[in-house]
């Protein structure tokens, strides 16, 4: 099993992707059930599936749509604290590195205008830097951006671009792996080895780990930033019944 998982580990994202869609309605029908819901698509299974670099998390991946923790919260904070799905003005939407669980409920929402960009996801519709953005000034209502800025060594111009890009009075979420008991982002740019970034980094192709201290580095870029515990507004029941990790914190960054 550690041998498997090695190999896993070590499949381009693209592949990873492309193979999914394969596997994933045996998957989703061998583990249907009761006990756990996808709140993303609303449908229920006996268990989750593990997931994780290293030691797994039970339970976090939905067989489904294939969303984590943290997308499934994202989605209710989107769906009950924001206008995302209801606004009456169509809303210009850029997703960074867009994930599979999203993309086709985005793409069909008749109030949004659905963009998304990476530099190599087979998934998106834009190619391009995070750090050079071939977007106008203020053209965005909402950016998305999740998992990426650990991937990216300048990610103070990544964190620019983002700004640059979206609309004042619109907002973003920015979410990242990060280490609450840290209160520096830790980062050496001298640790290149593969199996050495993943021991220190939690996984071969991040470039940092992050403490507390993002959300004062993206306010010095000029976002406001909420630093959202959205899992406290969730009944107990709800967050074991959708597989949400306690006290997950939602970075929601505005344009002011």
């Amino acid at each position: 099993m550690k041998i498997f998982k090695s190999i896993l580990n070590t499949i381009p994202r693209p592949w990873l992707i492309k193979a999914s869609y394969l596997v994933r309605p045996v998957i989703a029908w061998y583990l249907k059930g009761e006990r756990f819901t996808d709140p993303i698509d609303g449908k229920s299974f006996r268990k989750f599936l593990p997931y994780g670099y290293g030691k797994q998390r039970e339970n976090a991946l939905s067989p489904s749509t294939l969303s984590l923790e943290r997308h499934r919260l994202m989605w209710l904070f989107l769906r009950d604290e924001t206008n995302f799905f209801t606004s009456k003005n169509k809303l210009k939407v850029l997703h960074i590195a867009p994930e599979q669980c999203f993309l086709d409920v985005f793409r069909k929402q008749q109030n949004l205008a659905y963009i998304t960009s990476d530099i190599e996801s087979p998934i998106a519709d834009v190619k391009a830097d995070i750090c050079n953005l071939p977007f106008k000034e203020s053209e965005f209502d909402v950016v998305f951006c999740n998992h990426v800025l650990e991937h990216i060594t300048n990610d103070t111009k990544a964190m620019q671009e983002l700004y640059r890009v979206l609309k004042p009075g619109g907002f973003g979420i920015f979410q990242i792996p990060q280490d609450l008991s840290r209160a520096a982002t830790f980062e050496d740019n001298t640790i290149t080895d593969r199996k050495e970034r993943a021991r220190i980094f939690g996984q071969y192709d991040h470039v940092r780990v992050y403490g507390r201290d993002y959300f004062k580095k993206l306010r010095a870029i000029g976002f406001k930033v909420d630093e959202v515990d959205y899992t406290k507004k969730i009944a107990p029941e709800k967050l074991e019944r959708f597989c949400l990790m306690q006290h997950e914190i939602l970075p929601v960054c505005y344009k002011l």
